[in-house]
């Protein structure tokens, strides 16, 4: 075995680490499973491949050596010291020494790049490149389909996070003439399905991770049934992506997700092909958030906290801000006669007198339930502490997080529209019981870029997200008026059927959904 630059690429990790009993176990591990693999028809041919961390406790796991099989070379046949050994970032350290002919010189794994995408983006123990038949048919029997789907199967319980009643979801990519150019694909994929432990690559295989090498092991195991069990049922007939594993149906595709494929397509309810908007437009209370939460939930604790939140921040330069915003509308709204503002004494009266008026003016606005950026702004800094201190937790419909993603992994960018400020808007969405939301989220408008029942609003939001059209737009909301204005600007609208909406006017002439998964 040749060994290069130990010193400089090793750093902090010692010789001792390089020459220890786990790096010795770790290399016979490999060249054991690769035999085992080959069995299985993964690494036929030269291809595939595996690596796996050396632990070891006294180093971090970014930190920890990297064993990788060799490319090019009879898997079934390797031996321990055919492993290269790379540092936490890649880097080689040592290689193994030439074999005489007919091999050939040693090449490090040409999936190297996509093995250390799932060490970094995912903090992997182990890695596994199979290039198993099921693996490969899996991804040609829809030849558009962005994803491959399947539930209740018993198997579907040996990957990670997911239970028997659940849908596993494995997003696929597109392969290419060299393995190494589906770098970014993959991290692409990684990075759109958070719950994966897993990317099929079209026609060619899938890329498994774990925590460690029994766990990418025992997925890739399970992986690989239930792709050999779909291909079966698709044989039989049988649909593998519904819970009764039924006949397929005519107008359907089986395993491929209703709301993604190949140029952000969808399905309408009986599954026929039509094509998801450039950009989602959504409004937040009685569409992705019931209008309870707001009234019964958020807008009381901003009330009952104002004081609290204004003795507490007084002299910040935030709340200084807010004040002095506060003190511009009151005095708009005592010119025009506005039923509740009272004026706010100057500075000199004293903290706890000013405080008061606020407190006074900031209670009927509420009330009124004013859409104005004075309030809105201070309401968000109110909503923070409360999230801040576990007090609030964001609502969101049980549909809007499995929406969110499917349109997010689809291609198409997903926007809030509120009279919430964007601070209570990344405060909502980034702490609801499904986890933070944010991540399918590419941006957030309030009341800064219009009122939502004017039309202008929605030009400027069609300026700012740069679409050709603005029926390249689709606009989400629960109110009759803003759907009008919006679709007075080009945007196509929807309007959302929620529990404790408004009733809508007669023949409004506008689509309704009752739920994101109509979309």
């Amino acid at each position: 075995m040749a060994v290069v630059n130990v010193g400089s690429e090793m750093g902090s990790v010692s010789q001792a680490y390089l020459d220890s009993q786990a790096m010795k176990e770790a290399r016979s591990l490999i060249s054991e499973l690769c035999r085992q693999f080959y069995t299985l028809g993964w690494v036929s041919g030269t291809g595939g491949s595996i690596t796996m961390k050396v632990h070891d406790s006294s180093i971090a796991k970014p930190q920890q050596l990297i064993l990788m099989s060799p490319s090019g070379v009879q898997k079934e046949r390797m031996e321990p010291e055919d492993m290269y050994v790379l540092s936490g970032d890649g880097a080689i350290i040592s290689s193994p020494s030439p074999k005489p002919y007919p091999h050939k010189p040693p090449k490090c794994s040409d999936c190297a790049p996509l093995f250390m995408k799932a060490y970094h983006m995912r903090n992997a123990g182990a890695v596994i490149h199979s290039h198993g038949i099921e693996s490969c048919l899996a991804t040609m029997i829809d030849p558009h389909s962005k994803e491959f789907r399947i539930t209740h199967m018993e198997m579907i319980k040996g990957i990670q996070g997911h239970g028997y009643y659940d849908e596993l979801v494995i997003p696929i990519i597109e392969n290419t003439a060299y393995e190494n150019e589906l770098t970014d694909s993959l991290a692409k994929a990684i990075e759109a399905y958070p719950k994966t432990t897993a990317v099929l690559v079209r026609n060619q295989g899938i890329y498994v991770w774990g925590d460690s090498w029994i766990s990418a092991k025992t997925q890739a195991e399970c992986y690989h049934y239930l792709f050999d069990a779909a291909i079966k049922l698709h044989q039989l007939g049988f649909d593998w992506s519904t819970p009764d594993h039924g006949p397929i149906r005519s107008d359907r595709v089986p395993g491929v997700d209703c709301n993604v494929s190949k140029k952000a397509r969808t399905m309408d309810s009986n599954c026929n092909l039509k094509s998801l908007p450039r950009c989602i437009v959504l409004d937040i209370e009685g569409t992705t958030t019931p209008i309870s939460f707001v009234t019964d939930v958020l807008f009381p604790y901003a009330q009952n906290n104002v004081g609290r939140h204004l003795s507490a921040t007084y002299a910040s330069a935030e709340t200084q801000e807010d004040i002095k915003l506060l003190r511009s509308q009151v005095e708009d709204d005592l010119k025009q006669g506005v039923i509740g503002a009272v004026p706010i004494p100057s500075e000199d009266s004293g903290k706890e007198e000013v405080i008061a008026a606020l407190v006074a003016n900031v209670e009927a606005m509420i009330k009124a339930d004013r859409k104005i950026t004075a309030l809105k702004q201070l309401q968000g800094h109110i909503w923070r502490t409360g999230f801040e201190n576990n007090e609030l937790k964001g609502i969101v419909f049980d549909d809007v997080p499995e929406a969110l993603e499917k349109w997010h992994a689809s291609g198409v960018k997903v926007y809030i529209y509120s009279s919430g400020s964007r601070l209570a808007q990344r405060l909502l969405f980034g702490n609801t019981k499904f986890g933070d939301l944010r991540k399918y989220l590419s941006g957030y408008f309030d009341t800064a870029v219009g009122n939502k029942r004017e039309i202008r609003s929605y030009f400027e939001i069609t300026e700012t997200l740069g679409v050709d059209k603005p029926s390249e737009i689709l606009f989400l909301t629960d109110i009759y008026q803003e759907a009008i204005a919006a679709k007075a600007a080009g945007l196509e609208a929807i309007i959302s059927i929620r529990p404790g909406n408004g009733p809508l006017p007669d023949n409004h002439e506008f689509k309704t959904i009752n739920s994101f998964f109509e979309i």
